[in-house]
């Protein structure tokens, strides 16, 4: 399966690299392995991983399963092809950066929406890795061979990343966001009036079973599912059907504002992978459906900005802290509620 969801090609070879690596959650009932795939992996249809399997390329517990093998509970899903996957063949390319600050042994830069930090499925240019190569020699790799990354924010989720331009530094920084002593803030438009002026989220996160490209808070006994997660929040001003509010990151699990303020009943406005695409809250009235549909066009992504980063440097030791303004479609977009809300008031 290629990362567009392509699974056509036949392995033939004992030299095969992973591609895909799934493990089937504790509560899977028996399925299909071209079903259970399907649900997995992005952008795949049935044709094409069934014809993957037919070539060899499905993997159970290590022995290539055909596409009627049943996944089981605890299995281990693998797809595996003769060449490497393609996010690992990185191509420098000339993407502008917004750099805020740059010395020997690190760099920070505010990311816009709608970039990808690092190439994935169905995203293997136009990412910011693919800049930073082009911009930057011998950049360090990370644990996961990802050029000069620390950290990673969403494609959607605008603002502040720092890259290690040093073995020392990507060692130092590294460990500051393992053991939480690092500080990112973010700004988030979150739909609802949030009741508590300020609250810590504590859940932890794991894939969404049901849905692989979602992540979810388990709870109870099935919390070991996922990982801690640790969000602190605080309203920065109230619209009524929705609320602005300030999130600090204790842990950095992927998706991590968005499930947390999910799961609290406050999804991201317009976050449509989470449901916050269509009217949460509000009226019934058709001028309130199309000034929600205007606010969407506006700001045609999550509301969601890494607004906030410090550190402490690696070689320096001071501490470090940048700072970037919510972004313009952000921003219009606060503008349009805070307007909204102005005028409910009037009336009222």
């Amino acid at each position: 399966m290629n990362e567009e969801g392509q699974i056509e090609e036949n392995s033939g070879s004992d030299d095969l690299y992973e591609h895909y690596s799934f493990t089937a959650s504790k509560g899977q009932e028996p399925l299909r392995v071209d079903k259970f795939l399907m649900n997995f992996v992005e952008n795949a249809t049935r044709n094409k991983v069934q014809q993957s399997a037919k070539n060899g390329n499905v993997f159970v517990n290590g022995i290539a399963v055909k596409q009627n093998y049943r996944v089981k509970a605890g299995d281990e899903v693998k797809v595996l092809f003769e060449h490497p996957p393609y996010e690992n063949l990185l191509t420098p390319e000339n993407i502008p950066l917004e750099v805020v600050y740059e010395d020997e042994a690190l760099l920070v830069v505010n990311k816009s929406a709608g970039m990808v930090v690092h190439p994935g499925h169905g995203n293997y240019s136009g990412t910011l890795i693919n800049a930073l190569i082009y911009h930057f020699d011998n950049l360090p790799n990370n644990s996961s061979e990802r050029p000069g990354l620390v950290h990673r924010i969403d494609k959607d989720t605008s603002g502040l990343l720092v890259v290690a331009k040093t073995e020392n530094a990507m060692a130092y920084l590294t460990q500051q966001f393992f053991h939480k002593t690092s500080e990112r803030e973010y700004v988030a438009l979150v739909w609802g009036n949030v009741e508590d002026d300020e609250g810590t989220i504590e859940g932890n996160i794991g894939r969404n079973p049901k849905n692989r490209l979602q992540n979810m808070v388990y709870e109870g006994d099935e919390a070991e599912n996922g990982k801690p997660a640790v969000t602190h929040y605080k309203v920065l001003e109230r619209f009524g059907y929705v609320t602005l509010v300030s999130c600090k990151l204790e842990t950095g699990r992927t998706h991590q504002i968005r499930v947390h303020m999910k799961y609290i009943g406050h999804t991201l406005f317009n976050d449509e992978r989470y449901g916050g695409e269509r009217i949460l809250k509000g009226t019934s009235f058709t001028k309130y459906k199309q000034f929600v549909d205007n606010c969407f066009k506006v700001l045609p992504r999550q509301a969601l900005h890494a607004k906030t980063l410090g550190f402490e440097h690696p070689i320096t030791k001071k501490w470090m802290s940048f700072n970037t303004d919510i972004p313009e479609d952000m921003q219009k977009c606060i503008e349009k509620w805070r307007s909204y809300a102005k005028n409910q008031k009037e009336v009222l």
